[in-house]
């Protein structure tokens, strides 16, 4: 036997290789001195009562689930001098709750291992001394020490050092990040090989390491939406086995066939298998870097039929990238790109580092800049190679050289009067630079939309508070035919409300706060929590903690086959339970093998369900 079917044996629990020996001391008991029945009674009183106790409190508050079914069958096994059926029924009861048990612990892994994960220990750094602190205590603005090979205890920024971080259990991502001096660094990365100095900007429980911790813990905690339906099935199918006891005692006037329908009947450790399925459908999710935050929300994701997006950074990359780069017709294009980078090394701006890796991306050569003057929110100047280079606004550049008629009539041939993110470059040797910026479309969201089709969703809409050009610009290029800009998130909730009265279930995608409103709106919110955080990660139903918006079409296959599995083990289950009724009812079960044959069909349907916390 392989090592996976033994994995998945060992832990059946000790009762249900009870019903076993049980069932095979039948032939004993029957030939038993009366003080060896007095024993199986006293065991059957001792065991039966609390379970007879639970569902008399359960029937009090108005609970008349299948466990009424159960209590039953303890209840005639001890009028109809049937001990042994009665202790079977009992351990019925408690293994199939212990079964369940195992089943949901088995689909806690993703949360084990992230709470196992967690940081423990901080350095925190008093002047010249380093003091080990629990990462409870990590206060804000700490200065905090973290070696290489060690956790980041709570998130920060980097003050000093340089190093990779292996970020793969927090986002998915396999490829390490560089990280220096200004970068902003979250708990449960993994230093890998420099010595960092980081202040905190959070607490330790409030780190997006512990957030995490806390989101899945909500969704195992969750009840399903589709769980309430089995509770619903299992106060129908009540009545239903009585109706079925009633038949057999007037077919047969036998309460011995009455105690075998009951027994068949005890569907407790089956109706567990809904909830196992959902919850293991969640742990399989985690495991992907998709956080469900409820069984409700994993139900959702397998029913929506319409998927709406809002632009910037979900179908965009939600960061400025140069777009076009236009030079004089007298540039040398590499040298011109090379001196602009040059100055732009001394600014903070972000549109500066964004130029400044640009320019490395295309291969210009590296060189450096003298005299570096900056003037925030304009503009710098410098001088490169004995030339002097200012970038900035256009009227920055302008002002620089006022009076060079040559300059002017330069940077006129290449300004076409356009109103997107630009930035100018202009050299004292007459060569000038145009810089276009634009937040560009990710590189895989056909392949996500694709996907999304493949999968029976609707055409998609985009919805966005960007220009309406803009959104029409991004629409085109990805085939969607339904869009909007200029939006509030006000008008955004509308549009999402009007589609669900339509009919449609709706899967709203966003990253930005004003996308919170929406997210919760729609019947199913997705959030990415790499640019979000706060807000849209609580009003979100499914946060990604990978940047990756691709992950949707999973998430949605996942709650699709945790769906069908769940109700798989609930429509088979009770089928099988149906069919051994019938059998019992026209007295071709004792209550022992039937007790036996339910036992079994429970069992088998709980490892099924199991089956939605496999890949």
């Amino acid at each position: 036997m392989n090592r996976s079917v033994l994995q998945t044996i060992a832990p059946v629990p000790l009762a249900t290789l009870g019903f076993l020996v049980a069932g095979a001391a039948v032939p004993l008991v029957a030939a038993a001195d009366p003080w060896r029945s007095r024993v199986w009674y006293a065991g059957l009183l001792v065991a039966g009562a609390p379970v007879v106790w639970r569902t008399l409190r359960g029937m009090l508050r108005g609970n008349f689930a299948a466990d009424v079914v159960a209590m039953l069958a303890i209840v005639g096994a001890v009028l109809l001098q049937q001990p042994l059926a009665g202790l079977v029924v009992v351990l019925m009861q408690t293994g199939g709750e212990a079964l369940d048990a195992y089943a949901v612990a088995r689909a806690s892994d993703a949360v084990e291992a992230l709470e196992a994960d967690a940081p423990r220990v901080a350095h925190r750094v008093d002047g010249a001394r380093i003091a080990d602190i629990h990462a409870d205590a990590i206060a804000i603005d700490d200065v905090l020490l973290v070696r290489p090979g060690e956790l980041l205890p709570a998130d920060g920024v980097v003050v000093d050092g340089v190093s990779h971080l292996d970020t793969s259990r927090l986002t998915g991502e396999p490829v390490p990040l560089r990280v220096s001096a200004g970068a902003r660094v979250a708990s449960g990365s993994v230093n890998q090989e420099g010595a960092l100095w980081m202040r905190a900007t959070r607490r330790s429980n409030e780190s997006q390491y512990a957030r995490i911790v806390q989101l899945v813990r909500e969704a195992q905690a969750s009840k399903s939406p589709l769980q309430r339906t089995a509770d619903q099935w299992a106060v129908w199918f009540t009545p239903l086995t009585l109706l079925l006891c009633a038949i057999a005692w007037l077919i047969s006037h036998d309460w011995t066939r009455v105690l075998s329908v009951l027994v068949v009947a005890t569907p407790c450790p089956l109706i567990l298998a809904a909830p196992v399925a959902i919850i293991g459908g969640i742990n399989r999710a985690a495991r992907r870097s998709i956080i469900v935050r409820s069984g409700g929300a994993l139900e959702g994701l397998a029913r929506v039929t319409m998927a709406v997006f809002d632009k910037t950074g979900t179908l965009t990359v939600g960061k400025p990238r140069v777009s076009e780069v236009r030079f004089s017709p007298d540039a040398d294009p590499m040298s011109a790109l090379s001196r602009v980078a040059a100055v732009e090394q001394g600014s903070g701006h972000l549109l500066a580092r964004v130029l400044v890796e640009d320019a490395e991306s295309r291969g210009a050569p590296a060189m450096s800049a003298a005299n570096v003057v900056e003037t925030p929110g304009r503009g710098v100047r410098g001088t490169v190679g004995g030339v002097d280079v200012a970038v900035g606004s256009l009227a920055f550049v302008r002002e620089q050289w006022p009076g060079d008629a040559r300059m002017a009539t330069t940077i006129a041939s290449l300004d076409d009067g356009g109103d997107g993110l630009r930035a100018w470059g202009a050299m004292s040797d007459g060569v000038v630079v145009r810089i276009d910026f634009a937040d560009v479309m990710r590189a895989d969201v056909q392949s996500m939309l694709q996907q999304l089709s493949e999968l029976g969703l609707g055409s998609p809409h985009l919805l966005s508070g960007d220009k309406s050009a803009n959104v029409q610009a991004i629409a085109a290029k990805v085939g969607i035919a339904d869009y909007a800009g200029d939006l509030t998130a006000e008008d955004k909730v509308q549009r999402v409300a009007a589609l669900q009265a339509a009919g449609e279930r709706v899967l709203m995608v966003g990253d930005g706060t004003n996308d919170a409103p929406a997210l919760s709106t729609a019947t199913v919110g997705v959030a990415l929590g790499g640019h979000g955080g706060g807000v849209v990660t609580e009003a979100a139903d499914v946060v990604l903690l990978v940047d990756d918006p691709t992950r949707i079409p999973e998430a949605i296959r996942i709650g699709r086959r945790a769906l069908y599995i769940a109700r798989q083990s609930i429509g088979v289950g009770l089928g099988l339970s149906l069919i051994g009724m019938g059998f019992a009812a026209a007295g071709l079960l004792t209550p022992i093998a039937g007790a036996l044959i339910q036992e079994a069909i429970d069992v088998a349907v709980i490892l099924n369900a199991l089956r939605a916390a496999r890949a």
